[in-house]
């Protein structure tokens, strides 16, 4: 039996990771700004789940919740940072205040989290940190470039922090889910308050009202908890693990694209040093 802490946990892929989770047997830290939201899962679970209070941007609780955690159930040994949110707007459309916003929760609520539960994974030795990016940080659609901003940054992170916590016995890897049948682009998605005509044939496609993808995502929050699952218990967990068939076709397409332009431009890159 594990102990799992769990962020945004009221819908989408961090429920249904946490029903997964508790449904196999393990303890299960589940968090959400406002607890009525997960009450269910504790109580459906009395022994092994523990309903938290968490914003994530708020440092005061990111302390609290961890210290409620361990003394629960002694220590945290996956943490997944899944909560977050979307953000719609052209580059120059978005406010200042609302990326702001983004970052504190998509990035730094995350380094928040790592940062609280880190000590008490060194000094066991062990430990794995999952976090939910988005294959959005590798195909850059118009319209979401401040949201692929924020995961692209997680990603950069989780890389470093992989190579600086593998010697300590603790696993970071990234998680980048395609399109999944949650409230992402319902509830969840949020967007710019103004629109520029000019970028109604890019970014305005991707705005709410012109958006038909939610509800009709082809993946299954279900299966991407078992995966999920599967991966952080491989004796090898992988540093980037893809979910869903639009995810794994849009790295592909990504990669390829990059390929052809480093070849395309290799002369160049390498004609920049002294001649000896």
């Amino acid at each position: 039996m594990s102990t799992w802490f769990i962020t945004g946990c009221s819908t989408g892929l961090g429920r249904a990771l946490a029903q997964a989770v508790l449904a196999g047997g393990h303890n299960a830290v589940v968090t959400a700004r406002d607890t009525a939201n997960v009450r269910d899962l504790a109580d459906a679970h009395p022994g092994t789940a523990l309903a938290l209070p968490l914003d994530v941007t708020d440092h005061q609780q990111v302390t609290a919740a961890v210290a409620a955690a361990e003394e629960r159930f002694g220590a945290i040994d996956v943490l997944v940072n899944n909560a977050g949110y979307g953000y719609r707007a052209a580059v120059e459309e978005a406010g200042a205040d609302d990326v702001r916003e983004l970052f504190a929760t998509n990035f730094f609520g995350a380094v928040d989290m790592i940062k609280a539960v880190l000590p008490g994974m060194r000094a066991r030795r062990s430990g794995v940190i999952a976090n939910i990016s988005s294959i959005g940080a590798r195909i850059s659609p118009a319209g979401s470039g401040y949201y692929s901003a924020t995961k692209a940054a997680l990603e950069g992170m989780t890389a470093s922090l992989r190579k600086e916590t593998a010697p300590l016995g603790i696993t970071a890897m990234v998680v980048e889910p395609g399109g999944f049948r949650t409230d992402f682009a319902g509830r969840s998605l949020r967007q710019s308050r103004t629109a520029i005509a000019d970028y109604a044939g890019t970014a305005g496609k991707r705005r709410k009202e012109n958006d038909s993808a939610h509800g009709t995502q082809p993946g299954d929050p279900a299966k991407a908890a078992q995966a999920l699952i599967a991966a952080v218990e491989a004796p090898e967990p992988p540093f980037l693990l893809l979910l869903g068939d639009n995810a794994v076709d849009g790295y592909r397409a990504v990669e390829q694209a990059q390929r052809t332009e480093l070849d395309a431009w290799e002369r160049t890159s390498r004609s920049t040093g002294f001649v000896s």
